[in-house]
């Protein structure tokens, strides 16, 4: 098939669908950290705070609430799919994009603990298909569906600023492999490409950028020679990471049947439980009530230069209402969980590097790897992603990032099978008719 005539003319189309979606995407990654700066720098200014007062995420939290559920309530598509349940790469039809974008940006524009991953591989996949329907009218259901999962390359390669990652994630997520591959990757790259080329190119042209989400390295020393202790102490580290993940997953899974019930009311009252979060960190550590908020993509940089300074305490109260914020997002308003899990692996990782023997470069790497397949179910995406978080530590640290990594699978997938399946089939039972 790649040598056929046809193929060639699906990698021409996934060029086009490149550039299409690139663009849609930089403009939704470049439209949200706006909204953001807006709401809690800039609108308190504007209606005559001389700072912003402290109760603020209150009411923004409790209006994100509010619209996001008329998103879900009266659009279709239900806002996307439930970010407790992972990161989904199914083929989204057009129609259900303007209802998943509405939410998005009232969840993550407006502070709550979620990503963009989800919403922009949808944008990506919705559009492709769109395209693909427009343009080759006579292509297969296989080739559409090739160039939906284009669309969705190319807008994740404008999240992480890096074709290679978001190939990686979404053909991971997608679960495809074997004889499909080729067909997926090659078409997928080129799309990917041509979004990076639009990522670099906009940014010149416009002096705006999506760096807002793009992934960050937090810039570790280099390794020393590994000891024992830190390899010992991997174990463990992987196992409390992966049960913190399913506890996240499994809560806000729970979270999500909840809030189902009644969205007008239940959502503005968790938007309102995550502000008093954010609030009740502030008032016990005296840092930054936005800390708690938001995706956590910005924060890295900024947290990992106060990692000498901020004691033992304030990244252990980080690490409890940040998981907890992020767990009430995730199974109520609609985002992507891949950016939360890289920063709670983050942050459980200066928490961990407080053991005998361990230090930040390899403390790092165990707890966001571990943390990050724990809840995404995707190894291969989870160690690169941990690799390139560690930056120049990252290559050193390969080995500790696959025990973290593998450890942490394995037991993410017996407690998910012990707690989360069994719960799942318990409710098909009470669900049947018989």
């Amino acid at each position: 098939m790649i040598r056929d005539r046809d193929f060639r003319r699906l990698l021409i189309l996934s060029a086009v669908v490149g550039l299409v979606v690139s663009l849609a995407a930089w403009a939704f990654l470049t439209i949200v950290p706006f909204i953001q700066d807006f709401i809690y720098m800039d609108l308190p200014g504007v209606v005559g705070f001389s700072a912003t007062p402290w109760w603020w995420p209150l009411p923004v939290l409790a209006i994100a609430g509010v619209l996001t559920a008329l998103a879900i309530l009266k659009l279709p598509g239900t806002g996307g799919g439930v970010p407790a349940d992972g990161l989904s790469a199914g083929v989204t039809e057009p129609s259900l994009l303007p209802g998943i974008i509405l939410a998005a940006l009232a969840t993550l524009g407006f502070g709550l603990v979620l990503g963009p991953s989800s919403p922009v591989i949808a944008l990506g996949m919705g559009l492709g298909l769109l395209l693909a329907r427009r343009v080759a009218k006579d292509a297969s259901v296989e080739a559409q569906g090739i160039i939906s999962a284009s669309g969705g390359f190319a807008a994740l390669a404008m999240v992480f600023s890096n074709p290679i990652i978001a190939a990686i994630v979404v053909f991971e997520a997608a679960g495809v492999g074997g004889v499909m591959a080729p067909l997926l990757v090659l078409p997928g790259l080129v799309a990917a490409g041509i979004g990076s080329l639009v990522y670099i190119g906009m940014g010149h042209v416009t002096g705006l950028s999506t760096n807002a989400f793009a992934l960050p390295s937090v810039d570790l020393p280099p390794l020393e020679d590994l000891a024992i202790p830190e390899v010992l102490w991997a174990v463990p580290i992987a196992i409390i990471c992966a049960g913190l993940g399913i506890l996240v997953v499994a809560l806000g899974k729970r979270m999500d049947r909840l809030v189902n019930r009644n969205l007008l009311v239940w959502l503005p009252i968790v938007g309102v439980a995550v502000a008093i979060l954010a609030i009740l960190f502030s008032s016990l550590t005296g840092e930054s009530n936005l800390a708690v908020l938001f995706s956590g993509s910005r924060a890295l940089t900024p947290l990992m230069a106060q990692a000498d300074t901020l004691g033992l305490g304030v990244v252990a109260w980080l690490l409890l209402f940040k998981s907890t914020a992020w767990m009430l997002s995730m199974g109520s308003f609609k985002g992507g969980p891949v950016f939360p899990a890289i920063f709670i692996g983050v942050v459980a990782g200066m928490l961990a590097s407080y053991l005998p023997g361990m230090t930040l470069s390899t403390a790092i790497p165990i707890t966001v790897a571990a943390t990050v397949v724990s809840v995404l179910r995707l190894p291969l995406s989870a160690s690169v992603l941990a690799l390139l978080v560690a930056g120049s530590a990252g290559l050193d640290a390969i080995p500790l990032i696959i025990i973290g990594m593998v450890v942490a699978y394995i037991v993410a997938e017996i407690l998910r099978a012990r707690f989360l399946e069994v719960e799942t089939v318990d409710e098909a039972i009470e669900g049947s008719p018989s």
